[in-house]
């Protein structure tokens, strides 16, 4: 295992600890993640991969690992990440260039993860 999947690790433990005491805010997230995130006419592999997207112009680590993942385990290929990592940099400029290579990694660390299984 590598960098990305300490990240996930990292944020476990603390994020149990607040849900236990707002445990009304993280059902409401976790229903809107599920409705967001399901197949309809986007399948739930692309919503993935925008949701990593989204994660890069966020700049947010903990984003970029979960959908990372969850982008590997719905079966996004390498290069449709690769194209929607082009779309983030061109909309988010330099600091996009910095966390589109984090995405990309952190999607190569999952999908290696995958295939050792």
């Amino acid at each position: 295992m590598g960098h990305w999947h300490d990240v996930r690790d990292k944020l476990r433990d603390p994020a149990r600890d607040l849900r236990e005491h707002i445990p009304e805010v993280y059902r409401g997230f976790a229903d809107l993640s599920s409705s967001s995130l399901k197949d309809g006419v986007i399948s739930s592999a692309m919503k993935e991969v925008i949701a990593l997207a989204l994660g890069v112009a966020a700049q947010c680590d903990g984003c970029i690992a979960a959908h990372a993942r969850a982008a590997v385990k719905k079966g996004a290929s390498p290069q449709q990440v690769a194209e929607a990592l082009g779309v983030a940099i061109m909309m988010g400029g330099g600091p996009a260039t910095v966390y589109a290579p984090r995405a990309w990694e952190a999607y190569q660390e999952f999908l290696e993860t995958q295939k050792a299984e």
